[in-house]
């Protein structure tokens, strides 16, 4: 097995691994390299962006390349569909349509691909949302992995909803809608043959239905993030830095399954850097907390939410503490390097 540095040096002028890992590096290339070729026209970096001139409307895209393609608890058909519906979801949009386009490398088996197109089909109707367009390119023998599938969607924003990374504020309390660690690990030890998906299965699922029932509080729900590339850790950051807010959560009240904290304790990794694909972080005014989670709760998906921490009225702005089960606090850093390679 062979894991990429988490701290890779910048010797060479070339794109690193840990330039896609969501993290300081993701930022780094964005901020250097991406944004300024596009004369300022990308507005904020959020999840999904709303569509100029329709307020109501939420656009997002995103790629996959997870290897391998199949793992337990879902593939990269399913995984395609599932992680734009919750893009949009973190706008506090409903999905209205989707565009699939597929990279297909020469000798992929047709089974395969018929498997994968299943699985993406049959996520599109159970989350309500139709494929409505796409493309088909097949490329030679090593020019990509198999299938990498990119997809595009459409959603309808709730009219109470307006969450936003930068709307967080002091006395917000931090809900976690499920346990973490789940996706990243379970593909780790699939791709690798490390025997833990035999108790580890993929959270990667539409979490839509859990924004629905977030509706009612309307501008209560200051922030809504997907916790997915760079993990927890990577998505606090981000809120607390777009915020300018310190957060502080308690590492006895995030939920890591047993099996997963194992796997991460023999890796050597930290559970709050390993993606997810099925929960979701909400920032929510103090007063309306306690309806939210009962609101995520009473949902399958949510069923296992938890309070996780608070925004802090005074500390360095852009900080996340953790308070430990000892009560010692430690910084949570934004993720540098990417630990875990090709997982969404």
């Amino acid at each position: 097995m062979t894991l990429a540095c988490p701290t890779p040096h910048h010797e060479d002028d070339v794109v690193l691994l840990a330039h896609g890992a969501g993290g300081r590096l993701t930022a780094e290339l964005l901020d250097t390299l991406v944004l300024p070729t596009l004369d300022g026209q990308h507005g904020a970096l959020e999840d999904a962006a709303l569509l100029p001139g329709h307020p109501d409307l939420v656009i997002s895209t995103d790629s996959f390349v997870v290897s391998p393609l199949f793992f337990p608890g879902g593939d990269i058909g399913s995984l395609s569909v599932h992680g734009t519906v919750n893009d949009l979801a973190m706008r506090g949009a409903r999905p209205i349509a989707l565009s699939v386009a597929l990279m297909i490398e020469e000798g992929l088996p047709l089974g395969e691909l018929r498997d994968v197109l299943g699985s993406l089909g049959k996520a599109a109707r159970e989350a309500g949302v139709p494929v409505v367009t796409g493309d088909t390119k097949v490329v030679g023998r090593g020019a990509v992995d198999k299938i990498f599938v990119n997809t595009t969607g459409i959603g309808q924003r709730h009219l109470a909803l307006r969450p936003s990374a930068a709307l967080a504020r002091p006395g917000d309390a931090v809900l976690l809608s499920g346990p973490i660690g789940l996706h990243g690990t379970t593909v780790l030890s699939t791709r690798e043959g490390l025997g833990f998906e035999s108790d580890i299965v993929s959270d990667s699922r539409p979490l839509h239905r859990l924004v629905d029932a977030l509706a009612p509080f309307g501008q209560q729900v200051h922030t809504l993030r997907d916790p997915t590339r760079g993990g927890l850790a990577a998505a606090l950051n981000e809120i607390a830095r777009d915020a300018s807010v310190p957060v502080e959560i308690d590492e006895e009240a995030v939920p890591v399954p047993r099996a997963v904290a194992a796997a991460c304790d023999l890796l050597g990794l930290d559970p709050l850097v390993v993606a997810n694909e099925g929960c979701l972080v909400a920032f929510v005014a103090a007063p309306a907390a306690d309806g939210a989670l009962d609101a995520l709760r009473s949902l399958p998906e949510g069923r296992e939410a938890a309070r996780i921490g608070r925004v802090l009225a005074s500390g360095a702005e852009g900080r996340v503490t953790l308070r430990t089960l000892v009560g010692a606090r430690r910084v949570v850093e934004m993720p540098l390097g990417e630990q875990l390679p090709r997982i969404c």
